[in-house]
């Protein structure tokens, strides 16, 4: 099982910076070799072109409005079936069901995705986590950590 672990945000507009800090925290850890941990920040380009390489799960962490209190984490299984639209391409803007899309105009399949997402406080421009969203950042490592763990298991089909 191959599985990438993708960290997405803009560190200029605050607690959107979450996946890139969550992930610079994950790439300092030992995973398997099946396992890429990769920060793309903004370039969903980048990672729509990536995905095309066949990875049997990909995990990204990224901050999401859900409308729960700020630094909440929420793990969501994507529908990625087919797209949803055309994707409106910006090289460096591209929200996750963008970038899915892209990736099925692309002639490709992004196979199974996991969202890794915190809810965040503020969006403003600045850079920093906000405190509640930098609280859950190393919640956030250990439940992909767990995630990658229970995949990689013989009996990780499940998650």
């Amino acid at each position: 099982m191959r599985i990438l672990v993708a960290g997405i945000g803009n560190i200029f507009l605050g607690d959107d910076g979450f996946g890139v800090e969550a992930t610079r925290r994950l790439s300092e850890l030992d995973f398997p070799t099946e396992v890429r941990v990769t920060d793309y920040g903004i370039r969903g380009m980048h990672l729509a072109y990536d995905l095309l390489a066949g990875y049997d799960v990909t995990i990204m962490v990224d901050a999401t409005a859900r409308g729960e209190p700020p630094g909440t984490i929420t793990v969501l299984e994507l529908d990625t079936s087919e797209p949803a639209g055309e994707p409106a391409v910006e090289a460096h803007s591209m929200t996750p069901d963008t970038v899915l899309d892209l990736v099925h105009v692309l002639g490709g399949s992004p196979g199974r995705v996991l969202l890794v997402g915190c809810e965040p406080a503020s969006l403003d421009p600045g850079i920093g986590l906000s405190e509640p969203v930098r609280a859950a950042v190393d919640p956030a490592v250990a439940e992909v950590v767990d995630l990658v763990s229970t995949l990689l298991s013989p009996v990780g089909e499940g998650v």
